[in-house]
């Protein structure tokens, strides 16, 4: 059975996400988690989550996804130790210089491969299989059949999204919000820039006005849930540090029963109203997304980014501030509402009329009013956006405490200390307590007593599925004896629960070559006519379209993969490549801005791995960039072969989802609200999104030991 993995953004969360039968849970310290804006954990709850979930029977696995600068990496490693000896069960990375330090530096730590890592196909796992990653959580983009083929072909874990919002972008491959806001989505400060309204622009012509344009539907494979454990998938995963504690609830209880009924059963048995249950908490409309091949039009909603609920109703009239609905499904007082018709409104109902009175509920073809302050046009559509009942009915659920079904034994025979065995399916513990049980003199201790005494569990997680007392006839014992040794034994069964993971900290080292100072001008074209024009003025020219670099013979020229490769194909000549898959698949290599490097971690673990030449991310200013190379050079006495590229119109996103497919263009503009026009190409099938303003770096960079700039043409 795959684990059902739950998200957690608080304490109440985490509560929730336990109550509703998770098997493990994602959560993040209040530094270098991909979800900066979520409650998040401190210290002091990091320790209390961990005990709590392993008390439990759930692992915790916590996020450290975000990039890393050299200035911060003392106090990433100093996060990572305190983790390690809580007791975490794994850490989710993206930045492969952390990656290759953290599993050096603590070889028991168990580490996860971040879908912020990109890794879309065989050769990506692969990778991380050598770097000794337990387990890859893969792009979400990734469609099942490449799913199972990665599965059938690799002896690493797989996670998989099953569930919740979906990223407009390649994860980690957005810098959208980086460029416009300075607010990286790799550093877990996204703004979330797909949520806003664009218009589309394709031929000088308008074609779409402010819609929401990137805007995805939520993910919701409910009903695939069995392809994903027939192939083997070991983790799925919801997505949702940012959901309220009855959105994990609900979701992460309707998975379980999923998950739980295809395994005993072969069939999931969620019903319509699951379904219905699923869009009242929140949806943006669901969509299977591209793990199941879904159509590229049923990928986003245009026409709203956040929560739309359900449909109840259509208003017939609007009179003397009193909105008039007739409702095609149930209204309660203190639900939410919201009228969508030339206007978009929306309320808390607190007062209900039904022919003439009061009432605080209505059902389905039922006419009501609702006093309003605005006026509401005829034959808007009504939606409920807050369910009251099912939100108290969900909260009371969470509060209760879930308790775990163990198993007992109590022996008592005259002349010998009473023995209680209990078990909980994994640990089994068996105790002798300090009193010799003795024959009655006056009354007798009796089954029923003694069964009353060691179900006193209340204090505890616990309770009996099954007690068994074997006993000799007409014994005495003291209740307080029996009472001792039911804590003893039970305060055992808890530390064996609360277990820790295995601490060791060893030295990082790593060999990396050393490369001479240069000062090469580089250059990215697309056409032979280009190449012809600049061939005498650059150092190297990268080409990023195959069939024109077949026409050239120069061994300046390097050929330029495309960021996304399901499958790799065999290549001879030197390449620049863009995904940790092309790093493992070929040997004669320079890596481009994709590989999002940040620190010299990951310079000198590329190096160490026979990259030649490392292009920087984007998201390093002139002075971080400084900070690097010194780093490098006091860390390893080498100097490394850097790129850093100096203009161009970076490309902000790059998509599965084409929204020039509909009209059958290769090339337009999408526009946002401050009239800004971001360049829109397609580009074996996928579209590529570009900032609006020309990137152009005016410092020295050579001066601070960088070997190679670039001109992205």
């Amino acid at each position: 059975m795959p684990e059902l993995l739950a998200p957690v953004g608080n304490m109440e969360c985490l509560k929730a996400a336990i109550n509703a039968g998770c098997d493990a849970v994602y959560l993040s310290g209040r530094n270098f988690g991909a979800r900066s804006f979520a409650g998040n954990f401190s210290k002091e709850e990091l320790e209390i989550a961990i005990n709590t979930c392993h008390l439990y029977g759930v692992k915790v696995y916590i996020t450290v996804n975000t990039l890393i600068y050299d200035i911060e990496v003392e106090r990433f490693l100093s996060y990572i130790d305190y983790i390690h000896k809580l007791g975490v069960d794994a850490v989710i990375m993206q930045d492969i210089g952390m990656v290759d330090l953290v599993r050096k530096t603590y070889p028991n730590l168990e580490i996860h491969a971040s879908t912020q890592m990109n890794i879309h196909n065989l050769e990506g796992v692969k990778l991380c299989e050598e770097l000794g990653i337990k387990r890859v959580v893969l792009a979400r983009e990734t469609p099942i059949e490449l799913v199972k083929e990665i599965k059938q072909n690799s002896n690493t874990e797989i996670e998989i999204f099953i569930h919740g919002a979906l990223c407009m972008s390649y994860s980690g491959e957005c810098l959208m919000s980086a460029l416009i806001g300075s607010r990286s989505g790799n550093r877990g400060t996204c703004a979330q820039c797909c949520r806003q309204p664009y218009s589309l622009e394709i031929d000088g012509k308008i074609v779409s006005n402010n819609e929401y344009l990137l805007s995805t539907k939520d993910l919701n494979t409910l009903d695939n849930i069995g392809k994903l454990i027939e192939y083997g998938v070991d983790s799925l995963k919801i997505e949702g540090r940012m959901k309220r504690p009855e959105y994990v609830y609900l979701v992460t209880s309707m998975y379980r029963k999923a998950i739980d009924n295809y395994v005993k059963y072969k069939q999931t048995k969620i019903t319509n109203e699951d379904i219905k249950d699923l869009k009242k908490l929140f949806n943006r409309e669901f969509t299977k997304g591209f793990l199941f091949n879904e159509e590229n039009d049923n990928f986003v909603n245009t026409y709203r980014p956040n929560h739309l609920g359900i449909e109840i109703g259509t208003v017939l009239d609007y009179k003397k501030g009193q909105v008039i609905i007739k409702l095609t499904d149930d209204l309660n007082i203190n639900d939410g509402i919201r009228i969508i018709g030339n206007n978009d409104i929306g309320s808390i109902v607190t007062i209900m009329y039904k022919n003439g009175s009061r009432v605080s509920t209505a059902k389905k073809g039922d006419i009501v009013s609702i006093p309003f302050k605005e006026s509401i046009d005829k034959n808007s559509k009504v939606l409920k956006t807050t369910d009251y009942k099912q939100i108290k009915e969900i909260e009371n659920k969470i509060k209760i405490d879930k308790r775990i079904k163990i198993s007992g034994k109590c022996i008592l025979r005259v002349g010998e200390p009473i023995k209680l065995i209990i078990n909980d399916s994994k640990n089994t513990v068996e105790k002798n307590s300090d009193y010799i049980v003795e024959k009655a003199i006056k009354s007798e201790t009796t089954i029923d007593r003694i069964k009353e005494q060691l179900n006193k569990l209340g204090d505890t997680i616990y309770e009996f599925d099954n007690l068994e007392i074997e006993k000799n006839n007409n014994i005495f014992v003291p209740i307080n004896k029996l009472n001792e040794l039911r804590r003893e034994v039970i305060h055992t069964l808890d530390n064996l629960r609360m277990y820790k993971t295995n601490y060791k900290k060893e030295k990082y080292d790593i060999c990396v070559d050393n490369f001479e100072k240069t000062n090469n001008k580089n250059i990215l074209i697309s056409t032979y006519e280009q190449y012809l024009k600049i061939k005498d003025n650059f150092d190297t020219i990268y080409i990023d379209n195959e069939e024109e670099f077949k026409k050239i013979n120069d061994n300046k020229c390097v050929l330029k993969l495309d960021r996304i490769n399901e499958h790799l194909k065999n290549y001879d000549n030197k390449l620049l490549v863009s995904d940790l898959g092309s790093i493992y698949k070929y040997k004669n290599i320079d890596t481009d801005f994709s590989l999002n490097v940040t620190n010299s971690y990951s310079v000198a673990f590329l190096h160490s791995i026979g990259v030649k030449k490392i292009t920087l991310s984007y998201e390093l200013n002139y002075k971080q960039i400084k900070t690097l190379i010194d780093s490098y050079k006091e860390r390893y006495n080498k100097h490394p072969n850097l790129e850093v590229i100096i203009e161009s119109n970076e490309e902000a996103m790059i998509c599965k989802y084409n929204m020039l497919k509909k009209y059958n263009k290769q090339e337009g503009y999408l526009i946002d609200r401050f009239n800004n026009k971001y360049k829109i190409k397609v580009k074996n099938n996928f579209m590529y999104i570009y900032n609006y303003k020309r990137r152009k770096l005016e410092e020295d960079y050579f001066e601070i030991g960088i070997n190679n700039i670039r001109i992205n043409l």
